[in-house]
């Protein structure tokens, strides 16, 4: 999508709305497929959308004030920013998993927003030079295994996992909780402007969205559930962290930490997620790497061609898709296939039982 098509002042408007979210835009678009049919849509088949209703019905209809959505027109075609609907392509795809996932992004840069190995990094703005010195290891690990690096672009442990990812060549995604045509903390400007050459600027926030303190838990929601796995370096027992490891566990995430001395109020909540099993324990970065199932063991080899004949039609698009792209998460592998969640359930256990596919720590599919 270009910030010329004809839809994008419906898809916009669409999110003014109020009473529609995520969950209903994506249902409307699905069912009437645009967002300006969803606008001509008469009241009574609107209705009929399952979890619409007579109220979120008359409330698109009654609908008529599209200057906001025409003001950030102007500014997306000026500032060449990239919007995201739910249905574009390059939307992230693990957020798609979300039932409270923004119905739009605004996004700016050169990465893919949409790539399968984004892992998140997180912890806290007064970071020590113990969680400096683990961040940078962790993302000079992480370099080769085609993975983008995600976190918030404060102080602290993301700065240093913005400013790793960008020595190491690594593409990285800052998430921010305002418009982007500001960058706080002030400070980082030149770090943002950095990382627009390999990596980009992501916001659920339209221009002069200034950063109030309660865009953050929205802003830490994006960074959860865009991610593959999260990793908590350095974090107290209270703030955005620990938020964020929380609603990654709500979305399936697997969340990782370090620990840190029991003594150091700023590893406490990392040493509190790994005593509650709320994350997994990480002492060096190659036991991340090991759980991902990005080790040299399982590596994807070459398969003896008999093992992929006689495949049923859904068998062989989701062998082909991990051939492609492996390991891959079952909640991706289940959105790019558009198979259902039953029918993708048992094509896998087929196709575990004829060894084609093993499943690998953390809900992770892999070719034998």
């Amino acid at each position: 999508m270009s910030y010329q098509d004809p839809d994008l002042i419906y898809q916009l408007a669409l999110t003014d709305v109020p009473y529609i979210g995520y969950v209903q835009a994506k249902l409307l678009v699905e069912q009437f497929g645009s967002a300006e049919a969803v606008f001509r849509a008469p009241p009574g088949l609107l209705e009929k959308i399952s979890n619409m209703g007579a109220a979120r019905a008359a409330s698109i209809k009654r609908f008529r004030d599209f200057r906001a959505a025409e003001e950030e027109i102007k500014f997306i075609t000026k500032y060449k920013i990239e919007p995201l609907f739910l249905t574009n392509s390059r939307y992230p795809k693990q957020l798609l998993n979300c039932d409270d996932a923004p119905t739009m992004l605004y996004y700016r840069g050169n990465a893919d927003p949409s790539a399968s190995r984004m892992i998140s990094i997180v912890g806290t703005r007064s970071g020590t030079d113990y969680g400096k010195r683990i961040t940078d290891k962790m993302v000079q690990a992480l370099a080769g295994y085609g993975v983008t690096i995600v976190s918030g672009l404060a102080f602290g442990i993301d700065a240093w996992a913005h400013k790793a990812a960008i020595k190491y060549d690594i593409p990285t995604i800052g998430v921010l909780a305002h418009g982007l045509d500001t960058i706080y903390p002030p400070e980082h400007t030149p770090l943002a402007r950095n990382m627009l050459k390999n990596g980009g600027l992501l916001s659920e926030f339209r221009s002069n969205t200034k950063p109030d303190r309660y865009n953050f838990p929205s802003r830490n929601r994006i960074v959860a559930g865009m991610c593959e796995a999260l990793i908590v370096i350095e974090t107290g027992t209270k703030g955005g962290s620990l938020i964020t490891a929380d609603l990654a566990l709500g979305y399936c995430r697997d969340v990782f930490a370090f620990p840190g001395k029991i003594t150091d109020t700023r590893s406490q909540g990392c040493n509190k997620l790994i005593a509650i099993n709320a994350a997994a324990l990480l002492t060096e970065p190659e036991q991340f790497i090991e759980a991902m199932g990005w080790n040299d063991k399982q590596k994807k080899q070459p398969q003896p061609k008999e093992l992929f004949d006689n495949l049923t039609e859904n068998e062989q698009k989701i062998v082909d898709m991990l051939k492609e792209t492996a390991p891959m998460h079952i909640d991706e592998l289940k959105v790019r296939s558009g198979l259902s969640a039953g029918t993708t359930a048992s094509v896998i256990l087929a196709l575990e039982l004829r060894s084609i596919i093993t499943t690998l720590p953390g809900k992770r599919l892999n070719l034998l």
